[in-house]
């Protein structure tokens, strides 16, 4: 199984991009995926979160700014991420609770970050 990030890139304060994340492999089911980020010097954190149902949660420094959605037919998870600040900037990492066929269980999995700056 592999989590697969496209999408990050520089944008100016004020800007937009729209992150994809792809789960491909042996995957029987997948419950929640999230995004994370990690600026530097600091620690990784949450930044949103969906799980199958789709009932999402956020972080509240990106509540009303950012939105999660995924498509369970192509087990792809977005993040819509409008009114950007500088303080965004970060590898954004996606993550996942999958089951693979076979498996009795789900394991949580880490996709390669992809580097999200906002400068003017």
């Amino acid at each position: 199984v592999q989590l697969q990030a496209y999408g990050g890139g520089l944008v100016q304060p004020g800007g937009s991009l729209r992150l994809s994340c792809v789960a491909s492999g042996s995957i029987f089911s997948i419950n929640a995926m999230g995004w994370y980020r990690q600026a530097p010097g600091k620690q990784r954190e949450l930044v949103a979160h969906i799980i199958s149902g789709g009932s999402t949660n956020y972080a509240d420094s990106v509540k009303g700014r950012f939105t999660i959605s995924r498509d369970n037919a192509k087990n792809t998870v977005y993040l819509q991420m409008n009114s950007l600040k500088t303080e965004d900037t970060a590898v954004y990492y996606c993550n996942a609770d999958i089951k693979r066929f076979a498996s009795r269980s789900s394991r949580n999995y880490w996709g390669q970050g992809t580097q999200v700056t906002v400068s003017s």
